[in-house]
């Protein structure tokens, strides 16, 4: 295995194996682990520039994709490719994965170049995310499939949760304008009907008019809030719950 005899300091040793415990995993080989870590600016900066996590990368970023996939179609099985798809997008994403490297330690372990050091590469989102495909990516060839799912699955079974839990409190305007261009190529025409209560008490009414109905009129504290409800009941009845 390319660069698997490295040699590593007793002190990495020790904070690799502190990682790896971590999240409850073991490495035989923890070269492949401290390579996961280890950003293209510090190789680039020694000039071992093959010596990054990138490869890695590519691989964990299959791994994370089939794991979680296979997932998805054996969990819901109600739900069209479509909402399969929409649902890996979302948590397999960089905006994902970057707070799942800042929860196990991931930024503390970074090997980063001073340049990218400096800029304060520890927080960028790309870095982390990109850090986390080659974790998982290292364990695949240290463990085997078997054991890097367990792995992806133990991120990404909380992250699928959380984006499903989430739904309803989405931007209903947004769901609705989404699904609606999508099925009719136009948008939703929203309709303010009436204003009730006090000066300094305001309730709103608002319709909502798409292709072929009107639903409402719903009410809110003011007329975003009363387009965020009508928009609501709109979507759910005609496009999902």
């Amino acid at each position: 295995m390319l660069f698997s005899k490295k040699n590593l300091s007793p002190k990495r040793i020790q904070e690799l194996t502190a990682f790896t415990k971590n999240i409850s995993i073991k490495f035989s080989n923890i070269n492949l682990l401290e390579l996961a870590f280890t950003h293209r600016s510090v190789a680039n900066e020694k000039g071992q520039k093959h010596y990054n996590n990138e490869r890695l990368e590519f691989l964990g970023d299959s791994v994370l994709g089939m794991a979680t996939a296979a997932y998805l179609y054996e969990h819901f099985m109600d739900n069209p490719e479509g909402d399969l798809a929409k649902i890996k997008s979302s948590v397999v994403s960089e905006q994902s994965l970057a707070p799942i490297a800042l929860k196990i330690g991931i930024d503390k372990m970074l090997i980063l170049g001073k340049g990218e050091e400096m800029s304060g590469g520890r927080q960028k989102k790309a870095i982390l995310a990109d850090a986390v495909e080659a974790v998982i990516g290292a364990y695949y060839l240290d463990a085997g499939y078997k054991a890097a799912e367990k792995l992806v699955l133990s991120f990404m079974i909380p992250a699928i949760d959380n984006y499903v839990s989430d739904r309803g409190s989405k931007d209903y305007k947004t769901l609705l304008q989404e699904a609606h261009q999508k099925k009719y190529k136009s948008c939703p025409n929203y309709e303010l009907v009436k204003e009730t209560g006090p000066d300094h008490e305001r309730t709103f009414w608002v319709t909502v008019h798409l292709k072929n109905a009107s639903y409402g009129p719903e009410s809110g504290k003011s007329k975003k809030e009363a387009e965020q409800n009508v928009a609501k009941k709109a979507w759910q009845e005609v496009f999902g719950n």
